[in-house]
């Protein structure tokens, strides 16, 4: 038997990204959207469940590996699970309920920030320079724009410190997963049970909640959020993200988080007619310029390539 990779013919990686940006940028107004109609945990963990499952079948007929094996490979695959997709989508779900989608993807940009943080306290080999220290108080700062705490139209606080959460647990299990010994299990079939059992903490939490997933009236607008969520950003997007992986590597690819902000507002504008403030995006720039000092050496490769190609 043979295995493979989607290779979505020959889609310009440029075009993949952009798509991939756009898909997950709306899913956090899609969120939003749902969060009038379904309980946030459940809403979350049904989510998961049904892209697990989808994502599981896709790794049992494109790779070698459709289960983890052995204590190592379950331990990872439960870091994943817990922080990537159960902590990170509850904080996200429960902020959700009290700023806005779009919102909410700025704070979330700050996620490879907090990344380099957190690799430079867990790695001995990943110390950070007096630039990366700036680019780190830049985010932070961005976050602050963005709250404007104590101004007029501030930001509800508790569901930003959700969502900064979020952000915070989404980078600590990527930083954590790095540190895990490999075992050569697929991406795919990683990701698939990591969903699975991420699913199963938030169905408990919802449960301590006293969420009731019976009782949700499923209005069309309740099953549209929750059909695009689970499978064109859930699996549909997950499996995109595995073709892009393969193209251009792990550290490009984190840079789709600062272009899902651009898709979340556009999503707020034409879905509910909400236009993100200037505040929010003086906010998202302070957290781009954050980025670009703590990636200075590879932003300085993408320039200097890029001029090369240009021919400047």
């Amino acid at each position: 038997m043979s295995f493979h990779r989607p290779t979505l013919g020959t889609s310009p990686t440029a075009v993949l990204f952009v798509l991939l940006a756009a898909i997950w940028g709306t899913s956090f107004v899609a969120i939003e959207i749902g969060l009038h109609e379904i309980p946030a945990l459940s809403f979350a963990a049904l989510r998961y469940t049904v892209a697990g499952a989808i994502v599981l079948a896709y790794a049992a007929a494109t790779t070698d590996r459709w289960r983890p094996r052995g204590h190592r490979e379950w331990f990872a695959v439960s870091v994943v699970g817990v922080f990537v997709f159960a902590v990170y989508h509850g904080a996200l779900y429960l902020g959700e309920r009290h700023v806005s989608g779009a919102v909410a993807a700025i704070v979330v940009s700050l996620a490879p920030i907090l990344t380099a943080g957190f690799a430079s306290k867990l790695y001995q080999n990943a110390s950070i320079d007096g630039t990366q220290a700036a680019g780190l108080l830049a985010g932070i700062a961005g976050v602050v724009v963005v709250a404007n705490p104590g101004g007029a139209g501030g930001v509800h606080l508790g569901g930003l410190l959700l969502v900064f959460l979020a952000a915070a647990s989404f980078a600590l299990g990527g930083v954590l997963t790095g540190k895990l010994p490999g075992g050569g299990l697929p991406m795919e079939t990683m990701e698939a049970w990591a969903m699975l059992l991420g699913s199963l903490v938030l169905w408990v939490g919802a449960a301590a909640r006293g969420e009731a997933i019976g009782a949700v009236d499923w209005t069309p607008t309740a099953l549209a959020s929750l059909a695009y969520l689970t499978l064109v950003a859930g699996a549909g997007g997950y499996l995109l993200y595995f073709v892009l992986l393969d193209r251009v590597g792990a550290t490009e690819i984190n840079l789709v988080s600062y272009l899902e902000p651009v898709g979340a507002a556009a999503a707020a504008w034409l879905l509910l007619g909400d236009v993100v403030a200037p505040r929010a995006l003086a906010g998202f720039a302070v957290i781009f310029a954050g980025f670009a000092l703590v990636k200075h050496d590879y932003v300085g490769t993408v320039v200097r390539d890029t001029a090369d190609e240009v021919g400047l």
